[in-house]
């Protein structure tokens, strides 16, 4: 019962240590969506590309799975998409639905 405490102390103390990573990697990972959408998805307009900034979780891993199966259309999306794991694209989506949208 006396190493319980402990235990709890060494998860939390962990979980605690992977989450600002977790973060980090997903601002690493968007980064490289930068160059057409936008710093964190925050479009500069022009009617090129749309905006990621502000986009439900739902919405974006959605969209990117329809890139990844070819469901949706794209010039480069969808080879992008592909280049990405499950676990990615989630970090993303995160990432981006945490950002405020321009609008």
């Amino acid at each position: 019962m006396k190493h319980r405490p402990i235990a709890a102390l060494a998860a939390a103390t962990a979980l605690a240590a992977a989450w600002p990573a977790a973060a980090q990697e997903a601002r690493y990972l968007a980064g490289n969506c930068a160059n057409c959408h936008g710093t964190d998805g925050h479009s500069t307009g022009g009617g090129g590309m749309p905006g990621l900034a502000g986009l439900s979780r739902t919405y974006f891993v959605e969209q990117m799975n329809a890139f990844r199966s070819g469901a949706r259309q794209a010039t480069i999306m969808h080879q992008i998409a592909k280049g990405y794991s499950e676990a990615q694209i989630a970090a993303l989506a995160d990432h981006f639905a945490a950002q405020k949208s321009a609008k």
